[in-house]
């Protein structure tokens, strides 16, 4: 009965985007209006090519934002490495720029196909993966029950699900346990991961660790870097980054409350969403703040108060500037970001306690006094302050930092020896210089 109920709501789920499918456009249209889509490339979102479909092998590998992207990184040059191709499906405007970067033309880069049968479809004709390979927490229900059906193994890596998550695909067991029957493994990020994914219905399920640990630090612009270290001099800094609604308003209050003790005091704010830039900087300047804005490129002079990092995929270059580091989405926001990239680039790390969605890197590093939590503004102040006048303390929890991404790591060499006996097959392919049947264009 619950297999049939599940099934039943997977086909209404099909049908139901079938029907919605011709109208879907003005949806893209408008993303693209705001900047979230590629205008001369939204026909990828519906499944068309950008590119033909490379002779040989090809592994399909989805990453939904720039952490996951950056994720999976390494694990696609070792791919790439056998001679296999990779066409590489993400989200975001943004990530798709970290993939150029990053990747450049050695893949395939698509928008990823909206979860529609019509433009899946479209997507799995032309490019006839050989394997599919999803990061963390990307579970699209037509997008798995095609691939299913088209016998194309499926394999999720760097898994995880939030507290959130994992309550919903409870309520929906019956579903879940649908879907999750068509991933050929699960590689899961912690253990407790693991055991959601198991008590879901999925089969088999490792543990990897995070493969976010075994990427290289975020790169920077030197010249840039020197040029801004030029500007700000001998001031002491701080940073509040990937800080959601809330935060930016708690960062600049600590600055008002330090300046008095820390006359040469330089806050620097990165929002997680740099298009609430404008926003941000009339908030601040209404509390009689000083803000030097990266996009606009204004100098940080003597009398900035706040240096406001509204761009994007610079992250690398604002944690250079300082030793402190709040990790934002965790005072007033839900779940934290990645705390991974301010420790291993030698940040002390400061964070609120809601960080449910890295609960094991934020253990591990508080349990080495890498990191330490705050509740509230005044207590932020007040670690900011401690740091910012104990040289050996915040050493300490920047060396400590150093060393714990350095014990965590490994999740890449698990993830590939996981996924090896679905890689091996295509490395033989790639070397005989076979041609899967099906390859074809649109």
């Amino acid at each position: 009965m619950s297999e049939r109920w599940a099934r039943a709501m997977l086909t209404t789920y099909r049908w139901a985007g079938a029907a919605a499918y011709p109208l879907i456009g003005t949806y893209v249209a408008y993303r693209a209006s705001k900047g979230k889509e590629e205008h001369a490339r939204r026909r990828e979102r519906y499944g068309r090519a950008g590119q033909p479909r490379p002779d040989g092998p090809l592994i399909w590998v989805h990453a939904a934002s720039v952490g996951e992207t950056m994720a999976v990184v390494p694990l696609i040059e070792q791919i790439l490495s056998h001679g296999i191709n990779v066409v590489l499906t993400t989200g975001t405007v943004t990530s798709a720029q970290v993939a150029k970067a990053r990747l450049g033309d050695r893949i395939v880069h698509q928008y990823v196909p909206l979860d529609l049968k019509p433009a899946v479809s479209r997507f799995l004709d032309h490019w006839v993966p050989d394997l599919a390979i999803m990061a963390e927490s990307e579970i699209w229900p037509m997008t798995i029950l095609e691939l299913g059906s088209r016998r194309v193994p499926q394999v999720l890596v760097n898994g995880r699900l939030s507290d959130r998550s994992f309550a919903s695909w409870t309520k929906r067991s019956f579903v879940a346990e649908a879907l999750f029957e068509n991933l050929a493994h699960v590689i899961a990020q912690t253990e407790i991961d693991a055991e959601r994914f198991r008590a879901l219905g999925a089969r088999p399920v490792t543990v990897s660790g995070n493969l976010k640990v075994d990427t290289v630090p975020p790169p920077v612009d030197q010249a840039e870097l020197d040029r801004l270290r030029g500007e700000i001099g001998p001031r002491r800094t701080w940073a509040a980054v990937s800080t959601h609604d809330g935060e930016e308003a708690a960062a600049a209050g600590v600055h008002k409350q330090l300046r008095t003790r820390h006359p040469d005091l330089l806050t620097i704010i990165v929002p997680r969403h740099p298009d609430r830039a404008d926003a941000i900087a009339a908030a601040c300047a209404e509390m009689g703040l000083s803000v030097a804005r990266r996009s606009l490129g204004d100098k940080i002079s003597t009398r900035t108060d706040i240096f406001l990092g509204d761009t994007i995929g610079e992250m690398g270059l604002y944690l250079r500037l300082t030793e402190i580091a709040f990790v934002g989405k965790s005072l007033t926001g839900e779940g934290g970001q990645n705390p991974l990239e301010p420790a291993m680039l030698g940040t002390a790390v400061l964070s609120g306690r809601n960080v449910q969605n890295f609960r094991e890197s934020y253990q591990k590093l508080a349990a080495c006094g890498a990191a330490r939590f705050v509740r509230d503004k005044e207590v932020l102040a007040g670690a900011v302050n401690f740091l910012l006048n104990n040289d050996v303390e915040r050493r300490k929890m920047m060396d400590a930092g150093l060393a714990t991404i350095e014990d965590m790591r490994g999740a890449l060499v698990t993830t590939l020896q996981a996924l090896e006996p679905f890689i091996h097959p295509l490395i033989v392919q790639a070397r005989l210089g076979v041609t899967p049947a099906g390859n074809g264009s649109q």
